[in-house]
């Protein structure tokens, strides 16, 4: 059998290119006692991967990144025909394993895309972000960049659920109508046009409370301009800084306002939240049946656009979590 990869050529200078990539076949073995083979259905692709290619990926060796698949063929007890499991072996179309790092997954809860999503890595770094970095109150002010992305769009509407004011940040007006008229956001702009500090005043009048952090730059800025006295800044990431090469992006200019506003500035990664899991994926799954939570997916097919997908992230391609279908499932 067949399976085709997406390998590192070379490593990205700036902006991520066609030319940085390459598509690579590889035969793969029947199971041998102990493994089992997955044949992948969707591989998703996300900001925090670019970081990965200026050293940690080896060149011309397959990505990583998560995905979920159907297991076809198993010699592991652990692990039976016609399951699903996510793993974080992605950006291929078959992988053999020996089931370190595997985790089943229950595809009945929701469906199988979204363990990509909202059930899945994004769901759970808004959940763990805003509810334990965040340490998010009833009735706050909340004001989330890159709102309408797989994290932020999570970040806001479970913000919603706790009786929150919500203001997000956005590429464009589409993108902004989204984020008011579908996910339920009080106050919405595009970050592009728009003076964001007036855009947090008009939102919030008071200031405030929480700045659930994905852009850096000038949104940091003026967040921290306006943000009220104990407020909590939670650092999820800095995308507009990820494809700094030559010139670097600039970074706040007034960092002071932290101290005498006693504001805690902290980050975190989503594998500290492995024990709230299990209260995610019960409170996840009941906000999506309950229609409380909605989700978009932008949706490339073929592993061979699996790259394509992978740049638009830093253009605003996508609307809600950018995933690549690599079969039927």
């Amino acid at each position: 059998m067949k399976s085709k990869e997406v390998v590192l050529r070379k490593r990205p200078e700036g902006m991520p290119t066609d030319d940085d990539f390459e598509i690579v076949e590889r035969e793969i073995a029947d199971p041998e006692q102990g493994e089992v083979l997955i044949h992948n259905t969707y591989m998703s692709v996300d900001p925090y991967m670019r970081g990965g290619m200026r050293e940690a990926s080896p060149l011309g060796e397959p990505l990583h990144g998560g995905a979920v698949g159907k297991v076809v063929a198993s010699r592991n007890d652990d692990f039976k025909e016609g399951g699903y499991v996510r793993h974080d072996f992605g950006w291929r179309e078959y992988l053999l394993s020996e089931g370190r790092g595997l985790r089943k997954i229950d595809a009945t809860l929701a469906p199988l895309s979204t363990h990509l999503g909202v059930m899945g890595m994004p769901g759970l770094t808004a959940y763990g972000g805003l509810l334990v970095t965040g340490e998010l109150k009833e009735g706050e002010r909340v004001f989330v960049s890159a709102a309408s992305g797989a994290v932020g769009s999570t970040v806001g509407q479970i913000a919603r659920i706790k009786n929150c004011t919500v203001i997000g940040s956005a590429g464009s007006d589409a993108k902004v109508d989204y984020l008011i008229n579908e996910y339920g956001f009080d106050h919405a702009f595009n970050y592009k046009t728009a003076n964001i500090l007036e855009e947090l005043r008009k939102g919030a009048p008071e200031g405030i409370d929480v700045y659930f952090e994905n852009v850096g730059g000038r949104q940091l800025e003026a967040a921290l301009a306006h943000i009220r006295l104990y407020g909590r800044i939670p650092v999820c990431g800095l995308i507009a800084s990820y494809n700094d090469f030559e010139t670097a992006t600039p970074g706040p200019r007034n960092l002071g306002e932290i101290i005498h506003k006693f504001v805690s500035l902290r980050g975190f990664v989503v594998s500290a939240f492995e024990q709230q899991r299990p209260e995610f994926l019960r409170d996840m799954s009941q906000w999506i049946k309950s229609g409380q939570m909605k989700y978009k997916e932008t949706i490339f097919e073929g592993i061979e656009n699996a790259p394509t997908a992978f740049q638009g992230l830093f253009s605003g391609v996508n609307d809600g979590k950018m995933l690549v279908r690599l079969s039927d499932g």
